[in-house]
């Protein structure tokens, strides 16, 4: 991950009052002697604490005490690995709703691959060409996130998603390349090395559109969601206000 998109999740996080929580209940890693390794690269950036955060039980992830660390942090990381080990520990407990009073109250939730993927309410699980899709936790609101997505040519599994969920904006994001949104406002901005790709599906009869954000791009959600041209199949190379 290039240092950029750390030291950006950091700074929306507090900057050096930083209190980061990570969570790495995604690979299997997360079980082993070695975990508190994950934790490096983040206090190396000298914020106020990071601590490790995991759990296979449902009975722990709604133990207050067990909890507490979310209600104090204000930033909390993903790590990669299987979505759905993210989704069998957290979804519908007191994990879940900490983090989402995490983001009520200004704080910030970000994550890498795995990570990436649960950030929405239609989760794509898995599948190569198409893809099977479970819940995921819904911080991100009228979308779907694919990961790893030029690197591993995931545009015809993002629109398999579209065409059952005509209602979303597809984002599909490369490798070393971060989607920065803004939940309030539904502003996106592209940070790292690569692009992120919005898919919007299309009238009824019109493919979907696709719209690719370089870093330095800001757009809108709803502006990306308008369709001012039904016959417009792709777009490409946008010319975007940088922040």
């Amino acid at each position: 991950m290039p240092e950029s998109i750390r030291d950006r999740f950091l700074e929306l996080a507090g900057g050096p009052e930083a209190r980061i929580v990570i969570i790495p209940t995604a690979h299997q890693v997360a079980d082993g002697p070695g975990v508190e390794a994950v934790l490096e690269p983040w206090k190396e950036k000298g914020v106020a604490s990071v601590t490790l955060f995991h759990t296979r039980s449902r009975d722990a992830a709604n133990d207050a005490e067990f909890v507490r660390p979310l209600s104090e942090a204000t930033g909390v990381w993903f790590g990669g690995g299987r979505q759905n080990w993210l989704t069998e520990a957290y979804l519908g407990t007191e994990v879940e709703r900490q983090l989402k009073a995490l983001l009520a109250r200004g704080g910030v939730i970000g994550g890498t691959s795995a990570g990436a993927a649960v950030m929405t309410r239609v989760m794509i699980a898995r599948g190569r060409t198409k893809a099977d899709v479970a819940q995921g936790f819904d911080f991100l609101p009228g979308a779907v996130v694919d990961q790893h997505f030029l690197k591993r040519n995931r545009l015809g599994r993002l629109l398999s998603v579209l065409t059952d969920h005509p209602d979303l904006i597809g984002l599909g994001i490369d490798e070393r390349t971060a989607l920065v949104v803004n939940v309030r406002s539904h502003l996106v901005n592209v940070i790292g090395d690569s692009y992120v790709v919005a898919c919007v599906p299309g009238p009824e009869g019109h493919p979907a559109r696709l719209e690719i954000l370089k870093p330095g791009d800001e757009a809108s959600l709803v502006r990306l969601k308008e369709v001012d041209d039904p016959s417009l199949a792709i777009a490409h190379s946008l010319e975007l206000e940088s922040l």
